[in-house]
């Protein structure tokens, strides 16, 4: 475990803001990588002569390796040291990138995605792990709030902006910035980090580590709050590849106009961040829940039935709104499941949330040729709101552990 530079109080020292500011730089560069691909999927598909659901995959190239790997890259954190994993893992992300620029295939290009996502694990984590030993408790959720914003809007301009360079230079331009753009924060880890962040290395303890699931998974809510998050990534993140494609199909085949009404998805977030207090205040967790799981099905139906990209701009919005309403309340209940345990039931959460991502994109390539795109989507979101109503009924703040 690393040693707390200060815990003094509100002003922090420069070292401790200078190390901050490079953990959220990494959040928004790992955060910016993740949705980079899904405006040029069309793009992609026509270079290699593939149809756009196998392109689509590359999705789940990236999201499968990213949940498999949390829980290895979190043991060698805590072995090998946080700083050492998140370097290794930035320089990895570097080599990937240039990989994909200059694919000469598909199947070199899903290698650099598998690549990416395989150390995208060391990199969101482990930045908030490091943060987590550098600030005191007392203003650990103010210094985690600025962090997220970073990654929230990696989110936000992430599709925009790979769509704005697609059209500019093409879609591998977009895995060249990935590869610069994490050089660069590497660079920054190694200078800002010497002679600052001093750890001390843990010892892997299996039994231990048993011990910790076996507390998680005793607690009933744990597999609520484990299948709801998987049913959110798959449901609504393994729609997102599939929207440029709907949108070219409607005529409007910008890349820079997919990433803009995928990108007002962390608008939407950015809505609800900015109206939590009042919300949990005026309405409560549970109609939340409930709520946003119908705000969530509402905007992919909009959606898939095919107006206007503007249109879908806002449909956009009320996705996200409706999904940080839902995941934020979830959230909040994952962290008690266990808290002796808590950040392995947190390394599991992020699991199962990003093997759903991983699962999504295949589920919708069958569903969608199978029952059209409104009807996979239909499906999807009733299966969303079942989920809602269930986390509103059963998830009881008396019953956290």
């Amino acid at each position: 475990m690393s040693e707390p530079i200060s815990s003094t109080a509100a002003s922090d020292p420069p070292e401790n803001r200078r190390l901050l500011a490079i953990c959220a730089l990494a959040l928004f560069a790992t955060s910016l990588f993740m949705r980079a691909i899904d405006p040029v999927v069309p793009q992609i598909a026509g270079e290699f002569s593939l149809d756009v659901r196998t392109v689509a995959l590359l999705s789940t190239a990236y999201t499968l390796p990213y949940a498999l790997i949390q829980p290895v890259l979190g043991s060698f954190a805590d072995t090998l040291g946080k700083s050492l994993v998140l370097k290794v893992s930035l320089v990895t992300t570097a080599v990937a990138g240039l990989m994909g620029a200059l694919a000469p295939d598909f199947s070199v290009l899903f290698a650099s995605r598998i690549m990416t996502g395989v150390v995208s694990g060391g990199i969101f984590p482990i930045s908030l792990a490091i943060a987590g030993d550098l600030v005191p408790v007392s203003r650990r959720q103010i210094a985690f709030g600025h962090m997220l914003a970073a990654s929230m809007l990696g989110n936000l301009l992430g599709s925009p902006l790979a769509g704005v360079i697609a059209d500019l230079v093409g879609w591998r331009g977009i895995f060249a910035v990935i590869g610069c753009f994490a050089f660069v924060v590497y660079v920054a880890v190694e200078i800002g980090f010497r002679g600052v962040f001093v750890e001390r290395r843990g010892r892997f303890d299996l039994p231990t580590i048993l011990a910790g699931y076996g507390a998680v998974m005793k607690n009933p809510l744990a597999k609520i709050c484990f299948f709801t998050v998987f049913v959110e990534g798959a449901v609504v993140f393994g729609f997102f590849p599939y929207v440029a494609a709907l949108l070219a199909m409607r005529g409007e085949a910008s890349a820079t106009i997919a990433g803009i009404v995928i990108a007002a998805f962390a608008v939407g977030g950015i809505v609800y961040s900015s109206s939590v207090s009042r919300l949990l205040n005026l309405v409560g967790e549970r109609p939340m829940m409930a709520g946003g799981s119908l705000f969530m099905a509402t905007g992919l139906m909009v959606t898939a039935i095919g107006f206007s990209w503007p249109v879908d701009v806002v449909a956009f919005m009320v996705l996200g709104f409706g999904f940080y309403s839902m995941h934020g309340v979830v959230q909040i209940y994952a962290t008690e499941l266990a808290p002796a345990s808590r950040g392995l039931a947190m390394a599991l959460h992020s699991f199962c949330f990003f093997m759903g991502q991983a699962v999504g994109p295949v589920a919708y390539r069958y569903g969608i040729a199978g029952l059209g795109t409104v009807g996979a989507v239909a499906l999807a979101g009733a299966g969303l709101v079942a989920v809602g109503v269930l986390c509103a009924a059963t998830l009881r703040r008396t019953a956290r552990a």
